[in-house]
């Protein structure tokens, strides 16, 4: 049974890291669902420390998706038009045929917002626009480490632990 579990963690953790680049799986909280089926494991040596305070950033990824994007908005002298309509716009964009479909469907959806809110201001718009994408780097990056960060954690605890394992 542990080594099912350790192989499900590991699964875990490499859907974690995909999805956090992949806007439509929570890469972290999967990636964390993997260290929490390795703590499950009677051979494997694991803190509970490690597990709570990783949880603590599997969760803060959570808002990081949504804050830095509109606050990237914002700061580029976006409105609440631009952030609503990137919203809106990633939503219709995860179910667009194409592979990148999410992040079209966010500066778009923030250039029309902004265009609803003063269609004479284009440049002000794309500024908008390219603070959005800006945010939505910036999210999927700090996505990408925390899962990456869990993932070379596991390693590290199944390295430490290889003696037992075999």
């Amino acid at each position: 049974m542990d080594y099912l579990l350790i192989i499900l963690s590991l699964m875990c953790l490499i859907i974690g890291l995909i999805g956090s680049v992949i806007p439509i799986l929570p890469g972290p909280p999967i990636s964390w669902i993997g260290l929490l089926l390795l703590y499950f494991t009677s051979i494997i040596d694991f803190n509970y420390w490690i597990l709570s305070i990783t949880f603590l950033f599997a969760i803060a990824s959570l808002f990081f998706d949504w804050i830095i994007p509109s606050k990237m908005i914002k700061k580029f002298k976006g409105t609440k038009f631009g952030i609503y309509g990137a919203v809106i716009g990633a939503i219709i964009g995860l179910f667009s045929p194409f592979i990148f479909g999410f992040i079209i469907g966010l500066v778009l959806g923030a250039f029309i917002g902004e265009l609803i809110y003063d269609s004479k201001d284009l440049k002000r718009a794309l500024i908008a626009t390219i603070g959005s994408f800006i945010g939505f780097i910036l999210s999927t990056g700090i996505n990408f480490t925390i899962a990456l960060c869990m993932l070379l954690l596991t390693l590290k605890i199944l390295w430490d632990n290889s003696a037992k394992l075999f």
